[in-house]
């Protein structure tokens, strides 16, 4: 995908040295942009081998809203390194995608809150609040369907990033916020992150919000629109750089297909998704930084 492809000879040639919290020194560029057309195909890459199964695996975790990895785990060892002994995590994506902390009491004068009976917020067994930010993405694009004129359609924001959380987790977010927009009959979707590993986390983060963004595009009768990425810490590790200049220099294949199941979209499991068609060439191994 030549997307990828101009990212890394960019931060290849223009990234600057910087420390970082793992000991190995990264080149590091700022605020890094692209966006890819999804009606052209899916963007997996295609120049090496990139483990779909396990990106598939991920991204419904964070959609189950589990603050653990214990079903994660059983696929991919990924999140391993920043869990306790009970597959417990200091920061889950999907939790804030699902159940992000409303304040019950002590709000400040002026604001205004949902309650526990706002349709997209639940009351757990301990008396705190949350909100589903998914479901609300949901529910608020099929209204956009029916009546453009009455939406809330520049308001189409899901967060993962608490700051109370963030200050003192091992791994707050990396990709902390993404928006969806709607052109036409296209439904786009733009992803913030604050800090991008090129060589390993980028290709995961492209191909799980491409395919979250077909997923709701589906369920909510849209077509798919274009995927749109931000990295604010655009960054290559010195021990990827080797690997990553080997993979600049291969040719990108057609790309794949993705085909979701008829089903509604909190029904859907991995089974549902097939990929089509993915021709890549061999893996490139890169060492995870934790």
């Amino acid at each position: 995908m030549k997307e990828y492809l101009d990212m890394v000879k960019y931060v290849l040639d223009n990234g600057v040295r910087k420390k970082n919290r793992t000991g190995v020194d990264t080149i590091s560029t700022f605020s890094y942009f692209y966006k890819v057309d999804l009606s052209k195909g899916y963007p997996l890459l295609t120049t090496k081998k990139v483990y779909f199964n396990s990106m598939l695996k991920e991204l419904f975790w964070y959609l189950s809203g589990d603050e653990h990895i214990k079903e994660l785990r059983k696929h991919t060892k990924i999140w391993d390194a920043w869990a306790d002994e009970e597959g417990r995590l200091e920061t889950a994506y999907g939790r804030f995608w699902r159940k992000y902390p409303v304040p019950k009491e002590n709000h400040f004068n002026g604001e205004v809150w949902v309650d526990k009976d706002n349709k997209w917020t639940t009351e757990h067994q301990d008396g705190t609040l949350t909100f589903d930010q998914i479901q609300y993405i949901i529910d608020t694009l099929k209204e956009i369907k029916i009546n453009p004129e009455a939406s809330n359609g520049r308001r189409l924001i899901v967060s993962a990033w608490h700051p109370g959380n963030a200050t003192i987790s091992k791994l707050p977010p990396c990709h902390y916020t993404f928006a969806f927009n709607v052109q036409g009959d296209k439904l786009n979707c733009h992803l913030t992150q604050r800090s991008g590993d090129v060589a390993l986390g980028i290709p995961f983060n492209l191909a799980c919000y491409s395919l979250l963004t077909m997923m709701i595009a589906k369920e909510c009768g849209y077509k798919v629109g274009e995927f749109a990425h931000t990295i604010i810490d655009c960054h290559i590790y010195e021990n990827h750089i080797e690997g990553l200049k080997e993979q600049i220099k291969r040719t990108p294949k057609e790309l794949p297909e993705i085909k979701i199941a008829d089903k509604p979209f909190n029904e859907l499991t991995p089974e549902d998704i097939e990929l089509i068609n993915y021709n890549h060439d061999p893996l490139i191994k890169f060492e995870v930084a934790v």
